[in-house]
């Protein structure tokens, strides 16, 4: 668990590593050297649109390095949406979510999945043969999701049938915690996001 000291340290990077990209600076961010999984998230102010979010599922990189990446590419890379320009800096805010290691959910039916998952704790991840689809666990309170209807846009997400994930033999299904840390507006207050 981070304090809300290193989350506003982790936000207020993920920013200054946008804002480096348009000058044409190498941003590091010192600390942080646990490799952990992280996504982040920018939204349009005050409207709260989405407008990138990318990230790494798996702690693959210190905690640093996959932070300015994943900040960089939910600006510039995020395919959904058309490349963030200079002037927008001021009326988005910035949302980072650090990423417990994804652990399978086995059950010996697809029922079970209502005992395993609870919504606005958990994040979700569908995987079957190629395809892998992640919506992070702030995403079904936002939508008024069940855990049905959160597996569903789970394997949507992913490219597979809505109703795959009943198929338990060949659809995996992985969950996963975050604690996530956002402005309150543009270079604003920055805040732990408990409640969805």
């Amino acid at each position: 668990m981070f304090s809300l000291a290193q989350g506003e340290k982790l936000v207020k990077a993920a920013r200054e590593a946008v804002v480096s990209k348009f000058e044409s600076k190498h941003y590091t961010l010192n600390a942080f050297e646990e490799p952990l999984g992280v996504f982040v998230t920018i939204h349009s102010y005050p409207d709260n649109d989405l407008r990138g979010c990318i990230g790494f599922p798996e702690p693959l990189f210190p905690l640093r390095q996959s932070l300015a990446q994943a900040a960089v590419a939910a600006a510039f890379s995020d395919p959904r949406f058309r490349s963030l320009k200079k002037e927008e800096l001021d009326k988005i805010i910035f949302e980072v979510s650090v990423l417990t290691k994804p652990e399978r959910i086995k059950v010996k039916s697809a029922a079970d999945y209502k005992k395993e998952i609870k919504v606005g704790r958990d994040g979700l991840i569908a995987e079957s043969g190629g395809y892998r689809g992640l919506l992070l666990p702030q995403v079904a309170p936002e939508w008024g999701w069940d855990v049905e209807q959160f597996l569903s846009h789970t394997c949507d997400k992913a490219g597979l049938p809505f109703d795959s994930w009943k198929d338990i033999k060949t659809v995996n299904i992985y969950k996963f915690q975050a604690q996530i840390f956002k402005e309150t507006k543009p270079k604003g207050k920055i805040v732990e996001a408990k409640d969805f």
